[in-house]
């Protein structure tokens, strides 16, 4: 990919949990997490059936607590529904601390609670911790197995062989998890970058526009603003491209993203929605600033430069909407973007180098206007809009 992307737009407080660290959302992790306590304590519940596995009197109490416990501690992360660093970290150290209870009420602890339940937190924290907390827990499991195996075994040297046979076998498979688990991370961050990104420009692209358009028209009716679109399309880009070759025009296409990239305002979305057009979206408080930002994005354009020193000029249109209450945001969204594709036109048929304004859209019970009448499309072109553009 050249040229460098633009960051991405900021998310409204509130309307969103950032991913935790294994990039699940917040109410995925808390339900995954909940799930691995629901197991365990089934699993952990059968010792409660057979015979000759716990202690009589109350070890046998204390025990079934504790398998209540998980129950209930799941239940209790199912209905919150979210699960934050300090939350996992403090729900894996108590597994830990939940089999040293297992150990000291089970009759034979080496036969029925060997060291490998602590699988169940050691996988916990490799697939939602950060790497801090990961250490942490790390020697955390290494003192468990210790303190577990250590009534067990007379010889100091065989008690410290099997714990550091065990801890290493739940610290490796701790590791070997997390390193898969930032494999995967890539992987879909990559993915989704390819998705949602220009590779040519690294601008945002159509798809982008439409998971954003529920975000920019809740943020408009929040702000009682507007929200404006203005759509760039490049003068006489394909004689460029003729003349020079495709080279050159990517180069000078790269040039211009990264300028109008530095212009637009941090919360605006710099999007490449067709070969040489271009759109930004944001909110204004008047219809004026809408202009004023126009004409500032129509002056980078000019000013922006090729390696080669090529530059080029921009065709601008803009249109401004107050957004509905009720109205979906996807098509009215579309709807905006052809106005001021309309307007682009106009700015082409006017002599380029120049911004022209939409009309302000129908009012409710009038005529429905070309624009309101066209399908929701990005690239649906007037059969007379034969331009050299």
């Amino acid at each position: 990919m050249t040229g460098a992307a633009p960051p991405a737009p900021p998310v409204d407080p509130g309307t969103a949990e950032p991913p935790t660290p294994s990039g699940l959302d917040p109410r995925v992790a808390a339900l995954s997490v909940a799930a691995l306590l629901v197991i365990g304590g089934l699993m952990g519940s059968v010792n409660l059936l057979v015979d000759g596995v716990l202690r009589d009197g109350a070890a046998r109490w204390t025990y079934g607590g504790v398998m209540l416990l998980l129950f209930v501690l799941a239940a209790n992360l199912a209905a919150r529904g979210r699960i934050g660093q300090q939350h996992t970290l403090a729900l894996v150290l108590l597994g830990d601390l939940i089999y040293l209870v297992v150990v000291l009420c089970i009759e034979d602890p080496l036969r029925y609670a060997t060291p490998l339940m602590l699988l169940f937190p050691a996988l916990a924290a490799a697939w939602f911790l950060r790497l801090r907390w990961l250490f942490v827990h790390m020697v955390v499991i290494t003192g468990v197995c210790l303190a577990a195996l250590w009534p067990s075994y007379d010889s100091t040297v065989g008690l410290l062989v099997q714990v550091g046979v065990s801890a290493a076998t739940l610290n490796a498979a701790t590791a070997a998890v997390f390193l898969l688990r930032h494999r995967v991370q890539r992987l879909l961050t990559a993915t989704e970058t390819l998705s949602r990104r220009d590779p040519l420009t690294g601008l945002y692209n159509r798809r982008y526009l439409v998971e954003q358009a529920p975000r920019l028209w809740a943020q408009a009716r929040r702000d009682g603003g507007r929200l404006s679109a203005v759509v760039l399309d490049l003068d006489h880009f394909k004689r460029l491209n003729d003349e020079f070759g495709h080279a050159v025009g990517d180069d000078v296409l790269n040039a211009v993203a990264r300028t109008l990239s530095a212009t637009v305002r941090p919360a605006d979305l710099l999007a490449r929605i067709g070969g040489e057009e271009l759109v930004v979206l944001g909110t204004v408080g008047r219809p004026e600033e809408a202009q004023h930002l126009a004409e500032r994005l129509r002056t980078a354009v000019g000013a922006a430069r090729g390696s080669a020193g090529h530059t080029v000029t921009a065709s601008v249109g803009l249109a401004v909407a107050a957004p509905d209450d009720g109205e979906d945001p996807v098509p009215a969204l579309w709807r905006l973007v052809e106005r001021a594709d309309t307007a682009m036109y106009a700015a082409k048929r006017g002599g380029r180098d120049r911004v022209a304004v939409a009309d302000p859209p129908a009012t409710p019970g009038s005529a429905e206007t070309a624009a309101d009448a066209a399908p929701a499309s990005l690239t649906s072109r007037p059969p007379d809009r034969v331009l050299d553009r």
